[in-house]
Formats: structure tokens, sequence, C-alpha cells
């Protein structure tokens, strides 16, 4: 088995709004139900409506499990994710028959072969997100993230810091997006763990899920900021 081992829950006690008396953080919980709980949470909150989104845990230094493809995140189970081998994207085991991975897969293998220390990987939908980048010339490489105190949470110090956030163009071709990411950050890491493809959504990598889930919360908070501005 890939997961750590299982935690015995009720599914109705994981809610954000007051954490379970098992598990007091994601990474009590194995890679599979932590993202389960996230997506849970996520579609709650509009970040992943309908099928959109794709969430994915490294089971080992790998491997990562990977939400299926066109399913109502809102509703996942544990069998409703892919084992993929970083190197290639290869798929080595299925929750079930028949699924495909994401379409965005090449990005979290991506991430994942670029920064070895992350564990989690996160992308989500918002309408703030896509205001946030409404105004914003067609050749524009990076979102200047707002100087709030809110960047702490990326681990940013200091006081007022510029902030870019990295900006990729939403091609038809999600490959060529993970393409120009590894080409990108392979000359050096973006100031924060995290991306944004224009008129499309966040991507948000951490050390641990429950670090993954914190800057994701972190971004979208200033992601409103901007697009109320």
């Amino acid at each position: 088995m890939h997961d750590r081992e299982h935690v015995p829950r009720s599914r109705a006690a994981f809610g954000f709004g007051a954490l379970s008396l098992v598990a007091r953080s994601l990474d009590d919980l194995s890679p599979r139900a932590a993202l389960v709980e996230i997506a849970r949470d996520f579609h709650a909150r509009g970040w992943m409506a309908g099928t959109a989104g794709n969430l994915s845990a490294r089971a080992d230094a790998e491997h990562f499990w990977i939400t299926a493809s066109g399913l109502p995140k809102g509703r996942l189970e544990e069998t409703d994710f892919l084992l993929v081998r970083v190197a290639d994207g290869a798929i080595a085991e299925r929750g079930r028959a028949a699924q495909v991975p994401s379409a965005e897969t090449s990005i979290h293998a991506a991430l994942y072969a670029l920064f070895p220390e992350a564990r989690a990987c996160l992308h989500g939908h918002s309408v703030a997100a896509c205001l946030a980048t409404a105004r914003l010339p067609a050749a524009a490489k990076s979102v200047r993230l707002p100087a709030l105190e809110m960047l702490k949470g990326f681990g940013v110090p200091g006081e007022r810091p510029r902030v870019e956030l990295p900006l990729f163009p939403n091609h038809a071709d999600v490959g060529r997006i993970a393409r120009e990411i590894r080409a990108r950050f392979a000359k050096g890491p973006p100031a924060v763990t995290a991306l944004l493809v224009r008129d499309h959504g966040p991507t948000v990598w951490g050390r641990s899920l429950q670090e993954a889930y914190n800057r994701f919360e972190v971004l979208d908070f200033l992601l409103q900021y901007l697009a109320r501005r």
C-alpha cells in the first residue's frame, strides 16, 4: 500500500468548520482520505464547481495520487484516485477500472519533479482568480500580489514585500503549460509555492497536505483582494 495507515473516521466528523477529534490536521489522514476532505471543502467554497479542479498528494518519492477525471469533486471517494509516476506520468494503479487521470496531471508531475520536497499539489477554479488578471496585459508573466500580512502564510518575511505570482497562458494543450512551467521554474523557484493560469485558476503546492491547504486559502484571500480593487 502506498497510503499511510488508514485512520478510522466518521465522514460527518470531518468538516473544516470543526476539526475532527481523531484528525487534528490533514496530515493525520492517509493521502487519499485527506484529498477527499479537501475536495469536499473546496467544492463547498466554490473552488471546485462541478467536476472542475484537481488535487494530488505524493505517495512516495516516485509516485503521486491524483483525482480521476470527470468526477464531481463534492462527492469523491478514496477509490476516485489514480497512482501516477512522477518521471513520465504513467499510471501505476487505478482506484477503479476505466478511470483516467485529470487533464492537468502533467502539471502536477512537473511540480513534483521540480520540487522533491512538495508533498501535495492543489488546483482549483475561482471567479476571483479570473478577475485578478482581467486587467493585465496579454503578455504579463506575473501578478503582483498585494503587500498584505497574509503573505506570511507563504513564509514571506518583511514589511510590505514585493512578491510576484507566476502567471501562465491558458493553452488548450495542457502539456504545453506543463512544459512552460518546467522551463521557467528550472531557472529558479518562484517567491511563493503557487502559480496562476490566466482565466483558469491557481495551483498551490506545499511540504505537507496541511501546508498546501493553508496556502491555497491564503492565495484566495490575496486574489479576492485584487479582484475587488
